[in-house]
């Protein structure tokens, strides 16, 4: 390579092995450490110095055509920009993530000309006159842009069991259960066989990134919660479950080859049983078994990470001596985990004592490398309502790096993390262009801009058109741009849109929580003439697991008695009655979301809020009480002034079926 600079500008330039690459975007330029980049200083050498046999030779070399084909067939004989694969699978990985973000406005226009083809004759294209037209400017111009509710008789339709191709020429497989609901109950997802090829293309990306950041995962296991949630069938007869349900009941899971890179401690049979309480405890225990050969600990959210410690904290005594014994708790009945069980478990006294040791102290401050030593990092999503669980995974961890590896939604996946081991409030996601085609509205905006055009800094809402027939389909969810991997954007996950309260997959919105205080307020009313005056809430994640707590300032009546603690538990079941179907789920049959707390604050308390607001700068003209609330000062304020607090006597009701509209 030779020294090179001033070429018309600023211009960054990429040296591999057979191709010179130009970029002429310096804030797009590769980031990674390991990518050999030279950026040019325009002032240091003459073109005439540019111009020596070194570089005429690079740019005498053709430059591959630009693929129109989007599947994985890259040549992984060549190292990747990346970093050194660790072996020649990765590198075929790299390569493949490399040629789609070099080529992402050429890859995602290809891809968009490829859907519309496809769905040409579906129902709902062919209500926009496309009139055959593939391109992005026909399709933008005479397509809305959707919302779920816009969308939801079309799903109904499918649902019901209509097979006419309505927004899919291939048939509908499943529906995916969203985590966001519409008139409280799950979004319906469509998506048909093909997706599920596109999803394990980008898990099988993860692994090769994590690689050059952390050698000799080969050597050992991943100790990963991983769990089956409860579906349903659609009347039409289709599935309806959530994403990572439908994977692990996939082939693409439960018969994947061995990879020694990606073995797990827990057996098949362990995370596809359907009975939360069996599925942690065996899961649990074959990671104790396999503890030294533990090298990475994850969940897929944080909050799942901590419920799996705190279920440790209080069945450690009966896994040791399941341990000790080596016979399984009776309580475990499930026979493909017993079966499978047998194999596994042998008595270990050793290993029992140093479990009762380790797990009976006060102190579990770095638990986690007590009890597997050789863990190198935890794979968990601490981005967006999660990132208020990395204290206490910290304080767990004993400061373990929090590797976040990818972003997806049961609408699409998205991308993943090129650098997993950055900080989590520096987690960025790469957009990979092969996934969908993604169009981006500016907050505060209308119009929404392609891939390659978002701007750096700036705040962006996810619009998504997938292969299952999700045209122009508002995600809802609000991202950051943060840098560019070669042309593909890279974002920081900001928050989802109109969200207020989240504890697990749970998202409470303003609405569902003023309806659910409004219900709770009626039962109020009629049992002693009491309202509420003002409320506020908050996600307290103090305890494992979290729960919501409501801040109420009552206004009694002359006259009128105080409201009895059995009245307020009952207020609290009521709006949990009152929320929706996730949260009931996660509160009944995930157990990852604690009962409902109202903390009855003393009268003027909503003043003092406002008076701190104001002393901070806020407008008494424009000042709204907060519904929500998360800065430590004003928690600290409303906890000094709560008189009383009450839980939720019971569970709310909650059912797999869903309500007919």
């Amino acid at each position: 390579y030779c020294p090179i600079s001033r070429l018309f500008g600023h211009v960054t330039w990429h040296f591999q092995t057979t191709s010179l690459y130009i970029n002429r975007h310096p804030h797009q330029a590769l980031q990674s450490q390991n990518t050999f980049q030279l950026v040019i200083n325009t002032n240091f050498l003459s073109l005439t110095q540019l111009l020596c046999p070194c570089l005429v030779f690079f740019l005498s070399i053709n430059q591959r055509e630009t693929r129109k084909d989007i599947t994985m067939a890259v040549d992984s004989s060549l190292s990747s920009p990346l970093g050194p694969p660790a072996c020649e699978k990765d590198a075929k990985a790299l390569r493949f993530i490399e040629e789609m973000t070099r080529n992402a406005d050429t890859v995602q226009e290809n891809l968009l000309a490829e859907i519309l083809r496809r769905n040409a004759e579906t129902e709902y294209l062919r209500r926009f006159n496309l009139g055959g037209a593939t391109d992005r400017d026909t399709f933008k111009s005479k397509l809305p842009i959707i919302t779920y509710e816009d969308l939801q008789p079309e799903i109904q339709r499918i649902a019901d069991g209509d097979r006419s191709p309505i927004l899919s020429a291939h048939p509908i497989s499943e529906f995916l259960t969203s985590s966001g609901t519409s008139a409280g109950e799950r979004k319906l997802m469509p998506t048909i066989q093909e997706e599920l090829d596109r999803r394990q293309l980008l898990y099988s990306l993860l692994m090769p990134v994590m690689n050059l950041y952390v050698p000799g995962l080969d050597k050992g296991k991943g100790l990963y919660f991983l769990f089956v949630k409860s579906e349903t069938k659609t009347p039409g007869g289709l599935p309806a479950r959530p994403v990572l349900t439908s994977y692990y009941k996939s082939d693409k899971f439960r018969s994947r080859p061995y990879d020694p890179y990606n073995v797990y401690t827990s057996p098949n049979e362990a995370i596809l049983c359907p009975d939360s309480f069996q599925s942690m405890y065996s899961q649990m225990l074959c990671g104790l078994l396999d503890r030294l050969s533990v090298l990475r600990v994850g969940a897929v959210f944080a909050s799942g990470l901590l419920r799996a410690i705190r279920f440790l904290q209080l069945h450690w005594s009966r896994l040791a001596n399941d341990i000790e014994s080596g016979s399984l708790d009776s309580e475990i009945t499930d026979p493909s985990i017993r079966q499978c069980m047998s194999d596994i478990l042998k008595p270990d006294q050793h290993l029992a004592e140093f479990i009762r040791q380790e797990c009976q102290m006060e102190n579990w401050d770095g638990i986690i490398t007590r009890i597997w030593p050789n863990t190198k990092y935890l794979d968990v999503i601490v981005t967006g309502a999660m990132a208020q669980y990395i204290p206490t995974l910290e304080y767990y961890s004993g400061g373990l790096p929090m590797a976040c590896t990818m972003y997806a939604s049961s609408e699409c996946y998205f991308g993943l993390n090129l650098n997993p081991m950055s900080k989590p409030s520096e987690v960025s996601y790469t957009i990979m262009p092969n996934m969908a085609y993604f169009e981006f509205i500016p907050l505060g905006g209308s119009k929404a801009v392609e891939l390659v055009d978002v701007k750096i800094g700036k705040e962006y809402e996810l619009v998504v058109t997938t292969y299952a027939g999700l045209c122009r389909y508002r995600v809802g969810d609000i991202l950051r741009v943060t840098g560019f991997h070669n042309s593909a954007p890279q974002f920081h996950f900001v928050r989802r849109k109109n969200v207020l309260l989240s504890i697990d997959s749970d998202k409470t919105d303003e609405s569902e929580l003023q309806k659910a205080v409004e219900n709770a307020s009626k039962l109020l009313l009629k049992e002693c003439g009491t309202r509420v005056a003002e409320y506020t809430s908050y996600a307290d994640t103090s305890t494992i697991p979290g729960h919501y707590v409501l801040y109420w300032e009552l206004l009694v009546r002359e006259g009128e008695r105080q409201p009895s603690h059995d009245t307020l538990t009952r207020c609290c079941l009521e709006m949990e009655e009152s929320l929706n179907s996730v949260y009931r789920q996660c509160r009944v049959a995930d157990n990852s979301v604690g009962p409902l707390e109202i903390r009855v604050v003393r009268n003027g308390t909503f003043e003092e809020l406002m008076d701190y607001a104001i002393s901070r700068g806020a407008s008494i003209n424009q000042y709204k009480v907060p519904r929500c609330v998360n800065f430590t000062p004003i928690v600290e304020l409303l906890d000094s002034r709560v008189v009383s607090a009450h839980f939720s006597p019971a569970l709310p009701h909650w059912t797999p079926e869903r309500r007919r509209r």
